[in-house]
């Protein structure tokens, strides 16, 4: 038996290499150099390693925030189910946090501490801000958000108020019914406290709910849904073809010049509205991601990315002049100046890759001090960028290169 060859000849796509989208030029969004690293080391282990709990060591970081400019640090520990704070500003690489939330000590780990739903229990937390004089966490697999009146300054702190669910004991999505309602969440990942309104990127129901205050009663329904027609329904995209309403997996939230943005990491897009919406279902303005309002997939369809396109955008954020996201699937950060709602214009400022064409977790090579992996949280505070570093299992604080 004789074994015929084939010859194969590929031709290039030119839709997935075109030069000058390599050459592109762009603004450095963040000094390389982080001003400290905390869990994971500025070049981890190649090889790697279990993430054992302890005051030094995260697993799966998807929000951190800074509270004032010199602290407190919180951070979401989401892989171990718990909460760490800092009381100042972290100044060394992987120094130890003082406090805890979450866990009855810093050597454990596990859902809610291993013990029954409460007001100082976690499970899979991601989005965390600083509301008020407190603190507000999405607590996404308990699907409720936690308030603190004050900000927590000791270990275990419990929680003043809960939305999502009636109690701080129950913890089933949508209150164990099929519907949602006004009063209930499903994996709430995103949290934000912007001119006085609590914003929830409810993600498993595919809406937006805003509080018109800071809520001060357990189970205190929503005033004001996006996303959805109604607060009854759930639907993908809003039932329908996407469109300049609905979401699909809605993860964070921010105001950028006084107008509402959220990331809609499953359209892999960013919905901005013009100024604050008031009714519910209010479509938004302008998208950025994709050409128009109906196109939804990652990075436009095109294997490699653009200045222009999105890739799963988790993490968002907002200076004064500038919108950063943190565009997740490509494990790159992108920034997009202000220059009013009148233009779809692609980024013009870059971190984590070469240039605007790449997209590889740490540029496909081992970790460095400025590479990410799958970047989930980005929160820009007087200067400074905290960078939660999902897939690199640490927490990164930088100087932004633009201004803030």
């Amino acid at each position: 038996m004789t074994e015929k060859r084939v010859s194969l000849k590929v031709t290039p796509d030119r839709a997935l290499h075109v030069p000058d989208a390599a050459t592109t030029p762009f603004t450095p969004l963040l000094v390389p150099a982080p001003l400290a690293v905390l869990g994971n080391g500025r070049q981890p282990p190649v090889v790697a390693e279990p993430v054992v709990p302890g005051a030094s060591t995260l697993f799966g970081p998807r929000g951190a925030c800074l509270t004032a400019a010199g602290g407190p640090l919180w951070i979401c520990d989401t892989g171990h189910h718990r909460l760490l704070g800092w009381r100042k500003l972290p100044e060394n690489d992987q120094e130890p946090a003082d406090w805890l939330i979450g866990q009855v000590d810093f050597s454990q780990e596990g859902r809610n501490g291993k013990q029954q739903t409460g007001p100082a229990t976690v499970n899979v937390p991601t989005g965390i801000c600083a509301a008020g004089s407190g603190l507000a966490v999405g607590d996404a697999w308990n699907h409720r958000v936690l308030l603190w009146h004050q900000m927590p300054e000791d270990n275990n702190i419990p929680a003043d108020v809960v939305v999502g669910q009636k109690d701080f004991q129950t913890c089933l999505p949508n209150h164990g019914n099929g519907c949602p309602s006004a009063r209930s969440m499903h994996w709430p990942y995103g949290v934000a406290f912007e001119n006085g309104r609590l914003l929830v990127a409810d993600t498993g129901n595919r809406r937006v709910l805003i509080w018109n205050s800071l809520p001060t009663e357990n189970g205190q329904p929503a005033d004001l849904v996006l996303g959805q027609r109604d607060f009854t329904t759930r639907d993908e995209n809003a039932g329908s073809e996407p469109g300049d309403m609905s979401m699909r997996w809605p993860h964070s939230l921010c105001l950028w010049r006084g107008n509402l943005c959220t990331a809609d990491a499953g359209n892999n897009r960013i919905m901005i509205w013009k100024g604050f919406p008031e009714a519910n279902g209010a479509a938004f303005s302008l998208v950025l991601g994709q050409k128009d309002r109906s196109q939804v997939d990652h990075n436009r369809s095109l294997y490699w990315p653009r200045d222009s396109t999105l890739n799963m955008p988790y993490g968002l954020s907002a200076g004064e002049d500038w919108l950063i996201a943190a565009d997740t699937a490509n494990s790159r950060l992108l920034g997009w100046r202000y220059h009013g709602l009148d233009t779809t214009g692609g980024a013009t400022a870059l971190f984590g890759q070469l240039n605007f064409h790449e997209k590889g977790d740490n540029r496909w090579r081992p970790a460095v001090e400025d590479s990410l992996c799958w970047p989930y949280g980005i929160q820009i505070k007087g200067g400074l960028a905290i960078v939660s570093d999902s897939g690199n299992n640490r927490v990164s604080i930088f100087r932004l290169a633009v201004g803030s």
